[in-house]
């Protein structure tokens, strides 16, 4: 390993001739894609809109780092991989972070410390907090407003809350009997328009461990609903959720808000009786031909709780495999949708690609290090988490018509950010000396002309 007593490491890769590796290169970076970030970050206004959320009541003779060059710091770290505090010691000097912050890349002021980060991150109020997650909805949905020109044919709001496994002593961790661990419960909402397939983050609230599933529900989709009414009038907008949205009072207030809505719904012995017609033809055609069969039906069903009947889609399925016996798997839906049942239960099949989202926010950013003791201090490192994950999203947007455009984070950040750069610095001008043979650099250039790079 190489340590600052180190002067230089010799290999014998090539015969006859010593291979020398020395870290001598002051002024290089391993992530030169960290422009590309910079530059949507520009155009989108993200890290300003969220920086005008929090108040600095430091002593101005005393700050060395404003606001917002904290949460570049942050928010471009993570999305180049970085995802402690403690980086940031690493970080302190690399050139191309400089650079993303606004300061000169050789001879600008270091980047701030790991103490000065935590006490950034644990000095954040509810109410900054919350003036920062509407401002990050709304950065969103006025980013897409302008892509799609104020037109949509239709707006799809899926909610999912997601574990955040807690290993320490932090506020309001609470033991989750259906995660099986003690963890925080983050409840993630995001859009889709029309008929794309890539579903767009545009919030996230960090929730204690025992919260069941509608917990601050109400108020985020109110709140989404509202500033997308602003942005997209006369759009229809629809809602999908998971079972543990079913009740009443979730399904009222869907009604009242006049939106579509597709929501699951939990088996019970009434509903598996209306189911067993339906299961006895998919029964009969599993049987025939020896595969899974599915039938689709529907009902008008009211649990005792809710204020009055409903239709309920009824997907009758068994379920057949090698060596083993057939098995029923009713499943159902309730929704004031009127397509048939099988397009109705296709729209809501649509949701399962949310987990796609969650994985990317958990391998990909990090989203589950929440280790700061205080609740308010985790809230805000969720939404540093959410700021970087719309930015690589929008970079993915960017890649459109090349082999990123479908890219998952991970593989996003290998191809355009981890990209090593040797910064040269003169009076008039600052150059960037990439490799020739970077393997994806052709990618990177198109990607850069998109974002507001100028060829030649």
């Amino acid at each position: 390993m190489a340590t600052e007593c180190i002067a230089q490491l010799t290999f014998k890769c090539y015969p006859k001739t010593k291979t020398v590796a020395r870290f001598d290169q002051a002024q290089a970076s391993t992530d030169g894609g960290v422009v590309l970030l910079k530059a949507l970050d520009d155009r989108l206004q993200l890290t300003d809109r969220l920086a005008a959320c929090l108040p600095d009541r430091r002593d101005p003779d005393k700050v060395r780092h404003a606001v917002r060059d904290l949460l570049r710091q942050r928010i471009f770290g993570l999305a180049c991989g970085y995802e402690d505090g403690n980086d940031a010691a690493r970080l302190v000097d690399d050139p191309l972070h400089k650079l993303a912050v606004g300061r000169d890349p050789v001879t600008g002021d270091a980047l701030a410390s790991q103490p000065t980060l935590s006490r950034f991150e644990n000095a954040v109020s509810p109410r900054a907090l919350y003036g920062m997650g509407r401002m990050l909805a709304s950065t969103v949905i006025a980013q897409h407003c302008h892509r799609l020109k104020g037109h949509a044919q239709r707006i799809t709001i899926d909610l999912d809350p997601t574990d955040d496994p807690t290993h320490g002593q932090q506020e309001l961790a609470f033991f989750n009997g259906h995660y099986d661990t003690w963890c925080y419960l983050p409840l993630v909402a995001t859009l889709t328009f029309n008929d794309e397939a890539e579903q767009y983050l545009v919030a996230i609230v960090l929730r204690p461990g025992n919260s069941p599933a509608k917990h601050g529900a109400f108020g985020l989709l109110r709140t989404l609903l509202r500033q997308l009414r602003r942005a997209f009038p006369g759009t229809p907008m629809r809602v999908r959720v998971d079972g543990g949205f079913a009740g009443n009072d979730w399904l009222d207030f869907l009604e009242a808000e006049q939106v579509e809505y597709v929501v699951g719904l939990a088996n019970n012995p009434r509903l598996e009786r209306r189911a067993g017609r339906l299961l006895g033809e998919a029964y009969g055609l599993s049987k025939y031909s020896g595969r899974t069969e599915h039938v689709y039906g529907e009902t008008l069903y009211a649990a005792q709780s809710w204020s009055h009947r409903r239709r309920v889609i009824i997907k009758a399925e068994v379920v057949r495999r090698p060596g083993q016996e057939p098995k029923c798997n009713p499943r159902f839906v309730v929704t004031n949708l009127r397509e048939t049942p099988a397009a109705v239960y296709a729209v809501y099949c649509q949701r399962g690609d949310m987990e796609n989202r969650l994985k990317e926010l958990h391998h990909g950013l990090a989203l589950d290090r929440t280790s700061c003791s205080r609740f308010w201090a985790n809230q805000f490192r969720v939404l540093l988490t959410a700021a970087a994950y719309v930015l690589l999203q929008a970079l993915r947007q960017q890649a459109h018509g090349t082999d990123c455009a479908t890219a998952q984070v991970s593989t996003l950040r290998e191809r355009l950010l981890k990209l090593a750069v040797w910064v040269e610095r003169s009076v008039r001008r600052i150059v960037l000396h990439l490799p020739s043979s970077a393997p994806w650099g052709t990618t990177w250039q198109r990607v850069a002309v998109a974002v507001g790079a100028v060829p030649g």
